[in-house]
This record gives structure tokens, C-alpha cells and sequence, in this order.
């Protein structure tokens, strides 16, 4: 519903940016006609991320959402420059603009907008939140463009329509790259933000039984859930179920991850080998697990 309506009011707005010479309206329609393109990816991310895991995805294809996440931000970093430099023009060779049609139609675009960011609010994923983006960007815009056309009614000064241009880019760019920033954190399989791995190390540690904790990691499988690995030192090798079943418990319950892969060991890693060390016992002993 969000894509139809975008699609639809973007034609209406190029219209609209054309007949009145706006740059705010027209700048705001282009955007839309990314939107167009970007609630697509998503729409196609959303479907192929419900695909279940495979012999070629063991994971599943959860992560297409956070793709379409990144190549979004990607395409509204491109927006954000066009928007820039049509302003630039602007502000060197002002344009006549009218004011009575940029309102009508910016305030459409107002309603429109609330409408789809409506509809997308419902979703979680950061897919969902891409999409959300690029509407509240355009209600940005469309706000924006409202403004230009009431100042140009009523005085005539030409320059605000640029100005304000630049406003919504600059709004547009916080916001995108947040948007990268958390997108390419999952992809490059980082530690979610959530989540403190000292603590992590840390809590394992003092499990009953635990003697140290080598070789953790903790990733995103997909925007909204984590995954665990690690290598757990072990004081008496039978007591292994119970200590594992208390490691899974304290995982899930304390900090919400659910996939975990904990192989045991009680003999220390060997000399040489680059690992990460979390562990409770003395400097000495520390030491030798780098």
C-alpha cells in the first residue's frame, strides 16, 4: 500500500514541481521516485527473507532485509547530493515559483506521506526502518516545500525555496547514516549494540564450573537476533551438561540469544594461537591464552 501510494503521488508532485518551477516540490518528487524504488527492495527483501533455510543458506535469507537496509542508504546518499547541488544552482540563479500551487500540492504530500509512515511504523526489522526513512524524509520535504510556498505567497522572497531544500537534506543525511551505520554492523557480522561483550566473557566466567572463556563471539544473524559462539575451559569435564545447560540459560534469559554454539574444553589453547580471552584467573594464566 505504502508503494502504490508513493508511486502515485510522485507522479502527482513532478506535475506539480514542473508547473509551479519549485525546487523543493521537485527535489521532493525525485525523492519519492527513489522511494518508489526503495520500498521495492524492500518488498522483495521482505518475501525472500521468509524463504527457510537451505543446503546452500544454512542461515536462511534473513539477511536480504539488511541488504536492501544498506543498498537504501546507499541510494539516499545519492539524493541527499542532488538535492545539494540543485539548491547551489538555485541560490546563483533564482527561479520564479508559484506559490498557491506548491501549497496545494505540498500539503497533499503531507498527508500522503503521514499515511505511508503509518503503514510502515507497524514493521521492526531495519527493512522496515529503511523504508520508514525514506517517507519521513519525504514528509520532511513535503513540510518543507508547504513552508516555501506560504513565504513565497506572502512575500515573495524566492531564495527560501533552496534554502529549505538544504534544511531537509541535511535532516535527511543524519538519518541516512544512522541507517548505514547499524546496517553495516550487521553485515560485517559485529557485535550488536545492545549487547556488551565484556559482560557477556564476563558472565560466563562465573558460571560454577567455568575457568575461563577464549574465542568468544557474538554477531547479528539478522537485525533483530544475535548468535554466541565460544570455547568454555572447564574445571571437571563431567560436570559439562550442567555447566552448558546453565551457559544457554544465562544467555537467553539475561541477554536474549538464543543461538548458541559453546564447545568445551580443559586443556588451554595452543601457544601461538591469536585468540580472545575472557577469563577469571590469575595474570599468569591470562597471559598464556594470548
Amino acid at each position: 500500500m505504502a508503494l502504490l501510494l508513493t508511486a502515485l503521488f510522485a507522479a502527482v508532485e513532478a506535475i506539480g514541481g514542473w508547473w509551479a518551477g519549485s525546487l523543493a516540490l521537485l527535489s521532493d518528487a525525485g525523492h519519492m521516485v527513489t522511494d518508489v524504488a526503495a520500498l521495492s527492495i524492500a518488498l522483495i527483501a521482505q518475501r525472500l527473507a521468509q524463504r527457510p533455510p537451505s543446503r546452500r543458506a544454512s542461515y536462511g535469507y534473513a539477511r536480504a532485509e539488511v541488504l536492501a537496509a544498506f543498498i537504501n542508504a546507499l541510494i539516499m546518499l545519492g539524493v541527499v547530493v542532488w538535492i545539494a547541488i540543485e539548491a547551489a544552482r538555485r541560490l546563483l540563479a533564482p527561479a520564479p515559483v508559484a506559490g498557491g500551487v506548491v501549497i496545494l500540492v505540498a500539503a497533499a504530500g503531507v498527508g500522503v506521506n503521514l499515511l505511508c509512515a503509518w503503514l510502515l511504523s507497524q514493521g521492526k526489522s531495519l527493512n522496515s526502518r529503511a523504508a520508514l526513512l525514506h517517507v519521513l524524509s519525504d514528509l520532511a520535504g513535503s513540510v518543507a516545500a508547504l513552508i516555501a510556498g506560504v513565504v513565497i505567497t506572502a512575500t515573495g522572497w524566492l531564495p527560501i525555496d533552496p534554502l529549505l531544500s538544504l534544511f531537509v537534506a541535511m535532516l535527511i543525511l543524519h538519518s541516512t547514516w544512522l541507517l548505514l551505520r547499524a546496517s553495516t554492523r550487521v553485515l560485517m557480522e559485529g557485535v550488536p549494540a545492545h549487547l556488551s561483550y565484556d559482560e557477556i566473557g564476563s558472565a560466563l566466567t562465573r558460571l560454577p564450573g567455568v575457568s575461563a572463556v577464549h574465542d568468544l563471539h557474538v554477531w547479528h544473524m539478522t537485525s533483530e537476533r544475535a548468535a554466541l559462539s565460544a570455547h568454555i575451559l572447564i574445571r571437571d569435564p563431567g560436570e559439562w551438561p550442567e555447566t552448558l545447560e546453565a551457559a544457554q540459560r544465562l544467555l537467553a534469559e539475561r541477554f536474549g540469544i538464543d543461538h548458541v554454539t559453546l564447545q568445551p574444553a580443559w586443556r588451554r589453547p595452543l601457544t601461538g594461537k591469536r585468540v580472545i580471552a575472557v577469563t577469571a584467573v590469575e595474570p599468569d594464566e591470562k597471559q598464556r591464552l594470548h
